[in-house]
């Protein structure tokens, strides 16, 4: 039955008071994602200079959300920060979050940004011509973090362990200096301090990430708390990283030279870190969030390095991966 012109109208003048309402609460919503700041952390390495380019090329904002990035020179610094809760996301390892994670300390990874593929370095003076030759030898690097696994795997590979050398803990960039100033015999680095490393006269990598695949993802790794009480903004992020890496490809030139003056290279030294810097696609990161059973997925490979930095006494007690791997934002990205 056809409802008289009055109680039609009156139907009509509530609809457009709900969706008077609705579009109120939407711009509350929206007005609350920008009011509201993420500090997002990172530091130098190639696979995370792309946020810089977020930044300078407002990415962030035209995913309606206020993020302030935090640039850490130490990057021990972002992991303590992160696990601190003075940031609310930062850009980190897997080996490293989950030795932040067996602290006691909760962490969530909600995007694979890249795997290292070959800018970890394992580089040795003139003289040193395998991992082997480095038994009893000097070797300077980061302790706990990612260069450091890179150095007990690759001494594993050689039949050694951590006793068989003397291990000089240093920050990545100390290392590197140390390294060329002849004070140590080896350094474990990542791009870009491998240039600086590789500057001594006759250095050489004596072995690299690109041995080890997939052992070094790297991910942006936030509160869960951020999550909870803000999904949108946390869908945000991960929307802004897809919109910056496609921005990047359309704009090659003009990406290259704000990633090489981030990291204080030249835009040549930068474009000789692609080849070992591989950056997930968004088909990459869900195949790689999947559960499965070879390197290929982030299960595997946390229960590996939860393995190894337990035996290794990086950590303590075994690392829990319960509500460590979140995948809906990846899978909610739909540019």
């Amino acid at each position: 039955m056809t409802p008289p012109p009055l109680v039609r109208t009156l139907s009509a003048a509530v609809l457009a008071i709900a969706l008077i309402g609705v579009s109120a609460a939407s711009c509350q919503s929206s007005e609350a994602s920008r009011s509201t700041k993420i500090t997002l952390g990172f530091s130098a390495w190639p696979g995370w200079f792309p946020w810089q380019v977020a930044e300078e090329q407002d990415m962030f904002s035209r995913n309606g959300i206020n993020v302030e990035l935090r640039w850490f020179d130490n990057y021990t610094d972002s992991l303590n920060a992160l696990s601190a809760g003075s940031i609310d996301a930062n850009s980190q390892t897997l080996n490293d979050t989950l030795a932040s994670i067996s602290s006691g300390v909760s962490q969530t990874i909600v995007l694979i940004n890249d795997n290292s593929t070959g800018n970890d370095k394992i580089i040795a003076r003139e003289g040193i011509d395998s991992v082997a030759d480095l038994k009893g030898k000097k070797i300077a690097v980061e302790q706990g973090t990612v260069d450091h696994y890179l150095l007990l795997l690759a001494l594993s590979q050689a039949g050694l362990t951590q006793q068989d050398i003397q291990l000089y803990p240093l920050s990545t960039s100390a290392a590197a200096l140390a390294f060329t100033s002849g004070q140590v015999d080896a350094v474990g680095a990542f791009a870009p301090f491998t240039s600086v490393a590789l500057g001594r006269a006759g250095s050489r990598a004596i072995a690299t990430s690109a041995e080890f695949p997939g052992a070094i993802p790297d991910h942006l790794v936030v509160r869960p708390e951020l999550i909870k009480e803000h999904p949108k903004m946390v869908q945000g992020l991960v929307n802004t990283w897809f919109d910056t890496i496609n921005w990047i490809k359309r704009n090659p030139t003009e990406a290259a030279k704000i990633m090489a003056e981030r990291g204080g290279v030249s835009v040549a030294e930068y474009q000789n870190y692609d080849a070992g810097t591989t950056i997930f696609t968004r088909r990459q990161n869900l195949d790689a969030f999947t559960p499965g059973t070879t390197p290929a997925h982030l299960n595997y490979q946390a229960i590996q390095i939860a393995d190894f930095i337990v035996a290794s006494g990086i950590a303590q007690r075994r690392p829990s991966l319960d509500g460590l791997f979140d995948q809906r934002f990846v899978a909610g990205v739909t540019s």
